[in-house]
Order: structure tokens, then C-alpha cells, then sequence
């Protein structure tokens, strides 16, 4: 697939075939994240692989299993989602949190050395690694998308990253920003349509 139709195809999918991945896919994908940017050079990142549907159960355990439609208006509301296109991507996203997840072929938990407080920075240069990996995260996308894969990712709430700690056992200096999905998209799997952007409205040459 060539690069550019890549990125145009990339899209954050939540309904999956029931259909494995082969080992070497996965490596590759996971090998495409070890060719980002990194902050120090030294790309001290490491993925938690599961297949194992009985250790999925266990690390999606903590996460709602649905939403009513009452406490969906209040979240968008609570939220200041104001544009509609904004509220159908919610709308779609917020139910299948777990069902997403819990349907993909694998999960991957990328993880990153803390080397500084994360959620409690100095200052801007202390978000470097974590900047960092979410480029890694990206090519992991971008990679998914070229073997014919779909992707969905959670950032967790809460003690959901603790939670994911004590049942997969990585070192407690390790920080994990999202939970990964990655599996065959359904031939009928929603797509939420994108926001139009008039690009030379974006684009400021020289000065804004």
C-alpha cells in the first residue's frame, strides 16, 4: 500500500472480525513503532502482547461494559461537545469501550521508562518521552493499516493503568498511556465521518 493511501485509510476502528493475527504481523507492526522519533536516543519502550482471551477478560475487567443513553446526553453535555459530527464519533466510541477491545484479534500495552513525573511535569521538556512514544504509537497505526488491520486504542481512566499493572506485572517505573486493539475490521464496521478541514485555512506561511 503506498504511503500517502495509508494515511488517508488510517481510521480508529471498534468493530472487529473474530479472525487471528499471525506473529510475525504482529512483530512487524510492533517494529514499525521502534522506527519513531524518541526523545533520548534510546528508545526504552517495550509492548505487552496478549492473545490470550482469559488474560484479556482479566485486563478489560475494570473498564464499563456500556453506557445508558441518559448518562451518554449528560457526558456530552458535561464534555461541551457542541459540534455534531463531534457527539456521532462520542456517541459511537463511549458504548463499545470494552466490546472493542475485548473483540480484537490482540492487545497491545505500549509502556515507557518514566524518567520524570509524567502527570506532574516541571515543565514542558519533562513530557519529551512521553511525546516520544505516542509517535511510536502512530507508526503502530500506520502499520496496522498497511497489513489490511484495524486498530483502536483507550487511554485509561481512573486506576485503569495500575489495574493493568498488577495483572500483567510490568516494573513499576514503566508508564502505560493506552490500551491498544488491533484486528480485521468488520465489513460493515461503523465509520464516523470525518471532520472536513480546509487545509489553506490551516497552513500560516511565514507568520499566522
Amino acid at each position: 500500500m503506498e504511503f500517502y493511501e495509508v494515511i488517508e485509510k488510517r481510521r480508529t476502528i471498534r468493530d472487529f472480525e473474530n479472525e487471528t493475527i499471525s506473529s510475525d504481523v504482529i512483530e512487524r507492526i510492533i517494529e514499525a513503532g521502534f522506527k519513531a522519533p524518541t526523545n533520548d536516543h534510546m528508545r526504552d519502550w517495550h509492548y505487552v502482547v496478549i492473545q490470550d482471551k482469559n488474560i484479556v477478560m482479566k485486563l478489560l475487567d475494570i473498564i464499563p461494559k456500556g453506557i445508558s443513553d441518559k448518562d451518554m446526553d449528560q457526558l456530552i453535555k458535561d464534555w461541551n461537545l457542541n459540534d455534531t459530527l463531534q457527539q456521532e464519533c462520542y456517541r459511537n466510541a463511549v458504548p463499545k469501550q470494552y466490546k472493542m477491545l475485548m473483540d480484537a484479534s490482540v492487545i497491545v500495552i505500549p509502556l515507557l521508562k518514566q524518567k520524570t513525573d509524567i502527570l506532574n511535569p516541571d515543565n514542558i521538556s519533562h513530557l519529551n518521552g512521553f511525546a516520544s512514544i505516542w509517535c511510536s504509537i502512530e507508526n503502530i497505526f500506520l502499520a496496522a493499516t498497511a497489513e489490511g488491520y484495524g486498530y483502536t486504542l483507550r487511554v485509561p481512566l481512573g486506576n485503569e493503568g495500575e489495574y493493568a499493572r498488577n495483572v500483567l506485572g510490568f516494573p513499576h517505573d514503566y508508564f502505560m498511556p493506552c490500551f491498544i486493539g488491533i484486528g480485521k475490521p468488520q465489513k460493515d464496521a461503523a465509520k464516523v465521518q470525518q471532520k472536513n478541514i480546509v487545509l489553506k485555512d490551516r497552513i500560516h506561511w511565514n507568520k499566522w
